[in-house]
């Protein structure tokens, strides 16, 4: 049969009546919506699995960021307790302590070798001086009598570098009070001297004159001294 067309007159035309390029624009038409109708289900299923692999793609590079974000993986739990276990954060007390351990051991070391080079000298001179004076007696014996000075007095103990050391500081700190003592009393003598000749210098007469008497002291004053300087 023939195929009909509707138009705008009401009634159909056959497609007898129409043009050849409008036939064939509908046969491609509909050739090609038939065409896409038969792949539908096939792009559809494509469609889905590459929406899922972009999902999963955009999944993982969010979680990415997130981790970065938030400043790498979570710690295990064996991890997380060697890290709790270490003390790597500032702790100025803890810093004082190995600082104060540091400078006793250099003391102790200091010491140690200070012994040592100090036995080595008493050793050469024991070589050179032996410790022991040889007496002949009477019977024609010799005897041994230990020099009482043979005792190493030179080599000072902890204790007594540590008292000479207390009595240095302790000398200072006498040295030190005397002069701040000494600086105290002259303050205190330059300033009631200040205030004395603050109070003649404010003197005023029954009429409310200024006294002169004490200003032409103190000018005096003045002058000697910057004739002796």
């Amino acid at each position: 049969g023939i195929a009909l067309r509707n138009c705008k007159l009401g009634f159909p035309i056959p497609f007898s009546y129409l043009p050849r390029s409008f036939a064939v624009f509908t046969q491609s038409s509909q050739n090609s919506f038939a065409a896409m109708k038969s792949r539908k289900p096939k792009d559809k299923e494509s469609r889905v699995k590459i929406d899922g692999a972009e999902s999963i793609k955009m999944q993982n590079n969010r979680k990415k960021k997130n981790i970065q974000r938030l400043g790498g993986g979570g710690l295990s739990l064996e991890a997380f307790a060697n890290a709790k276990s270490t003390s790597n954060f500032y702790n100025p007390a803890l810093i004082k302590k190995q600082q104060e351990f540091y400078k006793n051991a250099k003391y102790v070391k200091k010491y140690k070798r200070l012994l040592k080079q100090q036995s080595l000298k008493h050793d050469t001179s024991s070589s050179i001086n032996p410790l022991e004076d040889e007496i002949e007696t009477e019977d024609g014996r010799i005897m041994r009598r230990k020099n009482k000075n043979s005792k190493n007095n030179s080599i000072p103990s902890l204790k007594e570098l540590y008292e000479k050391k207390h009595e240095q500081k302790e000398k200072a700190r006498i040295e030190m009070e005397a002069l701040n003592q000494a600086k105290k009393e002259q303050r205190e003598k330059a300033e009631a001297r200040r205030k004395a000749t603050k109070e003649k210098m404010f003197k005023k007469t029954r009429a409310g004159q200024p006294v002169m008497k004490y200003r032409i002291e103190h000018l005096l004053e003045t002058i000697q001294n910057s004739t002796k300087n």
